[in-house]
């Protein structure tokens, strides 16, 4: 071992002091050669590089597993972004993007346009074929409606059916453009799991201007003009006006006002008489729902029907009319009618057609007045059948096996009601008025209800015509063969002591 003086002892020392210092700052790739010594020092030296090797090979392994959990924790963080932005089934935007990429328009100089969309027809795919039908549809739509907007326009999922589409910057022109396009790729055939679907589309438009406006305020103005559009006919388009956000403000009031209505005693039921014509006697009557509104009057159902189905507060007032027709024609059986053959109308909804237990419910109220089935006939409105499906056919089925009566109403002014004719689902329909006014004088009149009679005849049903006004109209229908009718000429709507009245005088 060669002797060292005092200056290479100090020079080495000084070397392994800096060597540390560098280690200790983070410069692990940093190492010190040994001499040919072989001493204590270099025993040091030899010991810091392995241990600066060693941590080295640590820090490595550490930063790869940091970056790995930070890249997962991107992943995991833009999973969640996606999820908190888009629509789980169809992978659209759902309504949280929608609205902060609305928000970012109205922060720019564009203006914007917003259309709102709901399917029709979809209730009775998702009822008829079931949830992964409807899944498989609303996947179908997603895609078409992507195939109509621009790369830098949204189209977005707000729940259920209902589609939103956000325009980025555009001309009231180029917004019924995109709602026309979106209104003709959803009238054509869906085909899913081998089932042909038809459904439509409504759709309400609402523009912005450059001064901007709450997302809220586009959203539910839009959403407003898509039910304009429902309400008017499927497949309908309709630009939102001022006008029609004080109509939905009446209309919600007016909502509000008819719950309150069913639970105070506001409603009444009153009573037409149906005629026979061959004995001009009284064998059934129409009941019918009026409201006594404490502020606007007596009020007919066109003021508040639409209300209530879209409220829900159908199938309540529905119930009522028909437990309170069903217990009036008790009464009257009790005090005038006897046995003899008698039956109540009662119009219901075609919505409460796929309702549980729809038909159980109806024979139940007949059994708890005492009455057959037969004593009661169902109206449902021809054009507001909701398509030929399974749950609506295993309705009527139920009723015609239980003895419960169909009738058709407004017959002649649609062509749905026909399928459920040939198969039997119907055992009377009421001639729409529209088709009665002036038949004695318009031949051009009285050649198109003919024709219809004889449809009705060859399909066993029994016609009753609706609206008569005059004794002429009465005889043209008389002679055309049509048995019984209803209208002013006999008498309007009444209350049911009056209609009783009039019971006991014609058995006097």
């Amino acid at each position: 071992m060669t002797a060292h003086t005092g200056e290479d002892l100090a020079r080495r020392l000084d070397e392994l002091a800096g060597f540390v210092v560098e280690l200790a700052a983070g410069r692990l790739d940093a190492r010190l050669d040994p001499t040919d010594e072989s001493d204590e020092i270099d025993a040091i030296v030899v010991g810091l590089n392995m241990l600066a090797g060693e941590l080295q090979g640590l820090t490595h392994d550490l930063e790869g597993r940091v970056s790995a959990r930070t890249r997962e924790l991107a992943d995991a963080h833009a999973a969640l972004e996606l999820l908190a932005h888009s629509d789980p089934l169809t992978g659209l935007a759902n309504r949280t993007l929608l609205h902060e990429r609305l928000r970012e328009v109205e922060r720019s100089a564009a203006v914007p346009a917003v259309l709102v969309l709901d399917l029709d027809g979809f209730k009775a795919v998702n009822d008829s074929f079931g949830h992964e039908v409807g899944d498989a549809l609303l996947l179908a739509v997603a895609d078409r409606l992507r195939g109509v907007v621009r790369e830098t326009d949204t189209v977005a999922r707000l729940g259920g059916d209902e589609f939103a589409i956000l325009l980025q910057d555009a001309t009231s022109e180029q917004a019924l453009d995109v709602a026309e396009r979106v209104r003709a790729t959803l009238a054509a055939p869906v085909v899913v799991a081998g089932r042909t679907c038809w459904v439509s589309a409504s759709v309400g438009v609402r523009m912005g201007t450059r001064r901007g406006g709450s997302t809220d305020d586009f959203l539910r103005d839009a959403d407003t003009a898509m039910y304009r559009a429902k309400s008017r006919s499927r497949g309908g388009v309709s630009v939102f006006a001022p006008a029609m956000r004080r109509e939905a403000q009446a209309r919600t009031r007016l909502a509000d006002e008819l719950r309150t209505a069913l639970i105070t005693g506001q409603l009444v039921v009153l009573y037409q008489p149906i005629m026979d014509l061959e004995t001009d006697r009284v064998v059934a009557v129409e009941a019918l729902a009026r409201w006594r509104h404490p502020e606007r009057g007596f009020l007919t159902p066109d003021l508040f029907l639409s209300v209530a189905e879209d409220t829900g507060l159908i199938t309540a007032l529905d119930l009522w009319v028909l437990e309170t027709a069903a217990a009036q024609v008790a009464r009257w059986r009790t005090d005038v009618l006897g046995d003899e053959p008698f039956t109540v109308h009662v119009n219901v909804s075609p919505v409460e057609l796929r309702a549980p237990h729809f038909v159980e419910d109806i024979v139940d109220c007949t059994r708890r007045h005492g009455l057959a089935p037969q004593d009661v006939a169902l109206e449902i409105t021809e054009h507001r059948l909701l398509g030929d499906d399974a749950l609506t056919r295993e309705a009527l089925e139920g009723l015609r096996t239980a003895g419960v009566g169909v009738a058709i109403d407004d017959f002649g002014t649609g062509s749905s009601s026909l399928g459920y004719a040939r198969r039997a689902f119907v055992d009377e329909v009421k001639i729409d008025r529209s088709l009665v006014t002036d038949l004695d004088v318009d031949e051009h009149q009285l050649r198109i209800t003919a024709a219809i009679l004889v449809m009705a005849h060859a399909f066993d049903l029994v016609p009753i015509a609706e609206g008569v006004q005059t004794a002429g109209e009465a005889e043209a229908l008389r002679r055309l063969g049509c048995r019984y009718a209803q209208g002013y000429h006999w008498s309007a709507p009444v209350a049911a002591t009056e209609l009783g009245a009039r019971l006991r005088r014609q058995r006097a």
